[in-house]
């Protein structure tokens, strides 16, 4: 595949690719191997409907559903957009407004969850006239280049991620929706390794809510101080979507975050997260079940709600 870089120390773009012409066993291998080396992935020019954004997006593993489908029903795509049901688009104060600015703080999608997440299949619908980019970092080379000192503190902790955690630093009504509290409180060790590299990246992001064996200030501190590590400016791919962009990410090695454009326009953007598989290499993030326990019971005695 003919390919050219999108940053220095990570990510390309894939030319003259079809996503509609790929199979698990024609060009899936080639773009999986760029995947797992590049942690980020640009296809342009793509027109993929929901049904073939679904069947690309299941080539790297099982699809979510934070819809509560019914059972065997095939969920709706989920939409990342300001566009109300009523066709207007949110106002500034609309709690849907409200959750998309939430993206906009640096996270890895779906750490609040039981399985984390191995990509995201984001393919652009309706862009406004400007703004609106979505930036990336590299949690694997910024692990690599930190300080020595500061991945020493970082190595071994367990941060706590929770869904509502994101949503309440925007606004606490948003933070207090069922949609976000439902989700218990998972626990993640601060790195995860690639299985086929064996190359380390700190998994954080905004769910995290706390740090293990840390007062919630200096846990703080510590999570902020790690997250501009590896948000440094220069660190940061920032893309300037077109009609008919498709980007493919590796959760396990970036974060990402969304930017601000001219609210009374429609953004649109269908995103079709998949979650890992023992294969990708959660046992390397995981917390033992008996340390789970502990981290349970602590939480119900000392952490913030």
């Amino acid at each position: 595949m003919r390919t050219s870089p999108l940053h220095e120390h990570f990510g390309i773009e894939i030319h003259d690719v079809d996503l509609r012409d790929v199979t698990a066993k024609r060009l899936y291998p080639e773009i999986r191997a760029a995947f797992e080396e590049h942690t980020l992935l640009l296809f342009r020019g793509q027109s993929l409907d929901a049904a073939e954004h679904r069947r690309i997006a299941t080539l790297f593993g099982p699809p979510e559903d934070l819809t509560d489908a019914a059972p065997g029903a095939t969920p709706a795509r989920p939409m990342v957009s300001n566009l109300k049901d009523s066709g207007a688009v949110a106002a500034a104060d609309d709690l849907q407004l409200l959750n998309l600015q939430a993206n906009f703080i640096w996270h890895t999608d779906s750490t609040f969850l039981p399985t984390p997440a191995i990509s995201n299949v984001l393919v652009a619908c309706v862009l406004p006239d400007r703004g609106g980019n979505t930036e990336f970092a590299s949690t694997r080379n910024g692990w690599a280049a930190m300080d020595p000192a500061l991945r020493a503190a970082a190595r071994d902790k367990v941060f706590i991620h929770r869904y509502a955690h994101s949503r309440q630093m925007i606004d606490p009504v948003l933070g207090r929706q069922e949609m976000f509290t439902k989700y218990p409180d998972q626990p993640w060790r601060s790195t995860w390794t690639n299985p086929l590299n064996q190359r380390e990246a700190l998994l954080i992001g905004g769910h995290v809510c706390a740090v293990v064996g840390m007062t919630a200030t200096a846990g703080r501190a510590l999570v902020d101080d790690l997250t501009a590590a590896v948000t440094r400016p220069e660190d940061i791919y920032s893309h300037c979507w077109r009609d008919g962009d498709v980007l493919i990410w590796d959760q396990r090695a970036a974060l990402h975050r969304g930017q601000p454009w001219p609210y009374a326009q429609e953004r649109t953007l269908a995103s079709i997260v998949s979650s890992a598989v023992e294969a990708d290499g959660i046992a390397s993030a995981g917390v033992a079940r008996a340390q789970r326990h502990q981290i349970k019971t602590k939480e119900n005695r000392t952490w913030p709600g």
